[in-house]
């Protein structure tokens, strides 16, 4: 017998919230999809392979026979050419593990004039192309606390549906922080949000995903406006996590003390980074998508390297 009840007018206005989450997150994404894959594909060069001889299918180079090994190996057609006998040579692909973290919390819906898109979109964008190189490139990606590991071609659409079901479930309570679990050794992390939370909370969840040895990579977004403080005269602030509204009379005058605050704050972050051997950047939604996409590409294979 399955046990039911009807929900009561504050339950439904909290799904009611969620399916409205869910739907326009379900509208923009066809458009993120295909701007992700079209920023991946300008890095796309060079994220195949990592130059040395292993298990793998991609064919590396030929070299000479040496006495006492498998006579299975030897390519007969290429030996044929010439009067030594060769074998074929694989490129090592031992396939890592990479999580991808997107910042969806309501800070991330700003966006000014300034902007090419919202922040959210912005991460979403660099999360889902950041995906689709690696797996283009052999690596499994997974969301924490949303998907396992995956190595499917048709990772960039699975995480879009995931997205969508998580909104649908928990659209109004979207986790400003990744889950703060301990990540497996040799596995690496990529945090995009704007990172508004208090910097304890940023060095605890950093700390955590980090204690067995994890590598991370933190790209901190970032509407231009947020950077610069334009604001003159009466002014009118919003908080988007509440109710709460603050006027002030000469805006301009909060500049100077909230851009040291935000210093300091960008500062807390890094030296949570550093101290983990982490990495940390800053990316506006001013600047090309691509841009941040290819040195987010260059410090993972560093990474790996190291890992």
């Amino acid at each position: 017998m399955v046990d039911a009840r009807l929900l009561d007018p504050s339950e439904r206005a909290a799904e009611a919230r969620h399916q409205r989450g869910a739907l326009d997150l379900a509208r923009r994404l066809p458009a993120l999809l295909v701007a992700a894959r079209e920023v991946a594909a300008t890095v796309m060069h060079g994220v195949h392979g990592r130059k040395r001889a292993g298990v793998g299918e991609t064919f590396w180079q030929f070299r000479p026979f040496v006495w006492g090994e498998s006579t299975t190996r030897i390519d007969w057609r290429r030996s044929a050419r010439d009067d030594r006998v060769y074998v074929r040579e694989r490129e090592w692909e031992a396939a890592h593990t990479v999580w991808v973290w997107m910042d969806r919390s309501p800070s991330m819906a700003y966006v000014s004039t300034l902007a090419m898109q919202p922040k959210v979109d912005r991460a979403l964008v660099l999360g889902l192309a950041i995906a689709d190189l690696l797996v283009r490139g052999g690596e499994r990606v997974g969301m924490p606390g949303l998907t396992r590991a995956l190595a499917t071609r048709g990772i960039v659409e699975r995480f879009a549906q995931v997205l969508i079901e998580d909104e649908r479930r928990n659209g109004d309570t979207p986790a400003e922080l990744p889950p703060a679990q301990a990540l497996a050794p040799r596995t690496q992390a990529v945090l995009i949000g704007d990172f508004l939370s208090t910097p304890d909370d940023i060095r605890t969840t950093i700390h955590a995903m980090a204690s067995r040895g994890a590598l991370g990579h933190v790209v901190m977004i970032a509407d231009p406006v947020e950077e610069t403080f334009p604001f003159t005269g009466h002014t009118e602030f919003l908080d988007v996590d509440s109710s709460a509204r603050l006027r002030v009379g000469e805006a301009e005058s909060f500049r100077a003390d909230y851009i040291a605050r935000l210093a300091a704050h960008r500062d807390s972050m890094r030296e949570a980074c550093l101290s983990r051997g982490w990495s940390f950047a800053v990316h506006r939604t001013d600047r090309p998508a691509a841009q941040a996409l290819l040195a987010l590409r260059m410090r993972l294979e560093a990474g790996q390297g190291a890992a």
